[in-house]
C-alpha cells in the first residue's frame, strides 16, 4: 500500500509560479510511475502530467504543455510538479497519483493505482 501526501499548494497570481510536491512512502517508490491530476468544481478529473518510474520519460496535457514540469526524486521518494505562468484556469485541487505501469506513462485514471488527498491551487487574475 501506497500512501501519497501532496503540499505546496496555495494562492498566486497569474504568471506566477509554485512548485508542488508530493511524498511516498509504504512502498517501493522506484516501481511506480507517477502523475499529477487535477479537478475543479463540477468537473471530472483531468490528466496533467505523468513520469516514468526511472524518471526517463514525461508526457504532459497540452493546455499545460512548456509552462509546467514534472520530476523525481527516487532517492528522496518525491515527485515534484513545476508549475509556471500560471493562469486563472489553472485554478483546481492537484492531485498526486501512482501506477504500477512498468516503463509506460499512464494518462487515464483507471491506470493509477494510488492517489493522495489533494493540494489547493488557486490563482488570481
Amino acid at each position: 500500500q501506497v500512501q501519497l501526501v501532496e503540499s505546496g499548494g496555495g494562492l498566486v497570481q497569474a504568471g506566477g509560479s509554485l512548485r508542488l510536491s508530493c511524498s511516498a512512502s509504504g512502498g517501493t517508490f522506484s516501481s511506480y510511475a507517477m502523475g499529477w491530476f487535477r479537478q475543479g468544481p463540477g468537473k471530472e478529473r483531468e490528466f496533467v502530467a505523468a513520469i516514468r518510474r526511472d524518471g526517463v520519460s514525461t508526457y504532459y496535457a497540452d493546455s499545460v504543455k512548456g509552462r509546467f514540469t514534472i520530476s523525481r526524486d527516487n532517492a528522496k521518494n518525491m515527485v515534484y510538479l513545476q508549475l509556471n505562468s500560471l493562469k486563472f484556469e489553472d485554478t483546481d485541487v492537484y492531485y498526486c497519483a501512482a501506477a504500477n505501469y512498468g516503463l509506460g506513462l499512464p494518462r487515464l485514471l483507471l491506470q493509477y493505482n494510488y492517489w493522495g488527498q489533494g493540494t489547493q491551487v488557486t490563482v488570481s487574475s
